[in-house]
């Protein structure tokens, strides 16, 4: 465990010695800042229009803070995560081997798993910070309007596993090459895979159309966003980080064999 720690430690403190950390967690606080205040009026103004009309007051009682700002804005923040954890991860790995201290790491008496746990630790430490900051838009809602806070917890318990998720994809792609560029390329393009690939699950057919959205992470993100936190996207979400840090440490055990 002390290995583990040590190397979170490291990890984290070479995250924040990078410009690119400051840029990234401004750039993702500035625009969901920007996004909930957008939101935010967007549902002000519904509001105000609702009431001029006759009959307005039913109408009103269907505008629901957690549907016209909370849930656009979950949705909003993990567009930008796929974005920016490749960006944050892919250094992880590729670094190591570009400044020649991946071999001293991999000769030292750690085991493999160590470190990928050590180095995932560090990341998602980074990403649950920021995360952790956008609170603000929720202490805001509870303290000027009247979300419903269970909907809430749940949204932003679904963005942290969502962005530990990312994280886990993108050390494994961090661990295939030496390029950071490469690394947080393939990163993205495989996050935007598990955006996306449940698209056609329409016209695909009942059972790959179920498999489809059962891979998909966005549909059970859309659950958890909605306040539906059930067994199985719980086990979805555990299956996908474990598996991907399996993966991550074969990557980097088959360096230390070659």
């Amino acid at each position: 465990m002390r290995n583990i720690l040590t190397i979170a430690g490291r990890e984290l403190r070479a995250i924040f010695a990078s410009p690119i950390a400051y840029v990234v967690m401004t750039g993702f606080l500035l625009l969901g800042g920007w996004f909930f205040f957008n939101l935010l009026a967007r549902f002000n103004l519904l509001v105000s229009m609702y009431s001029s009309f006759q009959g307005g007051a039913e109408a009103m009682e269907r505008l629901n803070v957690n549907e016209f700002v909370i849930g656009p804005l979950f949705h909003n923040l993990s567009v930008v995560l796929l974005i920016i954890v490749p960006m944050i991860t892919m250094r992880s790995f590729a670094e190591e081997k570009r400044a020649g201290t991946y071999e001293l790491l991999l000769t030292s008496p750690i085991a493999t798993w160590e470190i990928v746990v050590g180095k995932f630790l560090g990341v998602v430490s980074f990403i649950a910070l920021m995360i952790g900051l956008t609170s603000v838009y929720g202490i805001i809602l509870s303290l000027y309007g009247n979300p419903e806070l269970g909907i809430m917890l749940a949204g932003y318990l679904g963005l942290l596993l969502l962005g530990i998720t990312f994280v886990a994809i993108g050390l494994f792609a961090s661990s295939l090459t030496e390029n950071q560029i490469i690394a947080a390329v393939t990163g993205l393009v495989m996050l935007l895979l598990l955006f996306v690939i449940a698209w056609p699950a329409d016209s695909a057919g009942p059972t790959i159309g179920a498999v489809l959205r059962y891979v998909s992470v966005t549909e059970h993100f859309a659950d958890m966003i909605r306040g539906v936190i059930d067994t199985s996207t719980l086990v979805y979400f555990a299956t996908m980080i474990v598996g991907w840090l399996f993966l991550t440490q074969r990557s980097v055990e088959s360096i230390r064999w070659r």
